[in-house]
């Protein structure tokens, strides 16, 4: 996988500042009710691995959104912090509070059938529907 190392970033008040040791280049959206409701549409999200390390980490409020999966935000400003697969640690972090997104590109979609028809991206990417993200990473009752 590409990978930038040492990727550095931070919520919107800057109460919780983020590294990851191995942030993928690869960015992807989220098309599932939960992430529209949670981000107010698509969630952008680059795959940030399990090490990664938070100053702050006393601001950070995590939802328990599924058996599978939790989703942290900062209790003081409200900015959507990252997608945590419960069994496995693994962050999927919000691509916006990185300062150094050059290197990322968006390159892939999921739960494509559930996006919504007003709108379209324009880049083109490999979509996945709701289906295939569960055969590929496990379902909810896993």
């Amino acid at each position: 996988m590409d990978h930038s190392e040492n990727a550095k970033g931070s919520c919107l008040c800057g109460a919780v500042k983020i590294t990851v040791k191995k942030q993928s280049h690869s960015i992807g959206a989220c098309h599932c009710g939960m992430c529209r409701k949670w981000a107010g549409g698509p969630w952008l999200g680059v795959d940030c691995g399990l090490e990664v390390l938070f100053e702050g980490e006393e601001n950070i409020s995590i939802y328990n959104s599924s058996d599978w999966a939790e989703r942290g935000f900062c209790a003081k400003c409200g900015s959507n912090l990252f997608y945590r697969v419960k069994k496995t640690g693994q962050h999927f972090m919000a691509a916006g509070l990185f300062d150094d997104t050059d290197s990322l590109i968006f390159d892939h979609q999921i739960f494509i059938d559930k996006k919504p028809a007003y709108f379209d991206f324009s880049n083109k990417t490999e979509n996945m529907t709701e289906a295939e993200v569960f055969a590929r990473y496990g379902s909810e009752s896993d």
